[in-house]
């Protein structure tokens, strides 16, 4: 006997797992930034690139809230935007 609900498939672990990735992405960007520390910078990168995979391939995106997707993409720009300013402040001059 197979469950029912083991099949069923909303979308919402999708949305969920979006945004859990950015908000690792946004955490790893602050700390990054305030310690201008090398390693940080690229692993904040990485988690970045990481959270923009979610939305690569995934069916869910057709189908789910827009503004809410519009919203999370919006966030990662800003990380990648402070990532940039704070490189190239960590660069010797």
């Amino acid at each position: 006997m197979t469950n029912e609900h083991s099949e069923l498939h909303t979308g919402y672990n999708d949305l969920k797992q979006i945004e859990m990735s950015v908000q690792a992405a946004q955490k790893m960007t602050g700390s990054a930034t305030m310690s201008l520390d090398k390693d940080a910078l690229n692993n904040a990168q990485k988690a970045i690139q990481a959270a923009w995979q979610q939305f690569d391939g995934n069916d869910i995106i057709s189908g789910a809230d827009e503004a809410f997707l519009s919203r999370q993409k919006e966030l990662l720009q800003q990380c990648e935007h402070q990532i940039t300013e704070a490189s190239q402040n960590s660069d010797p001059v």
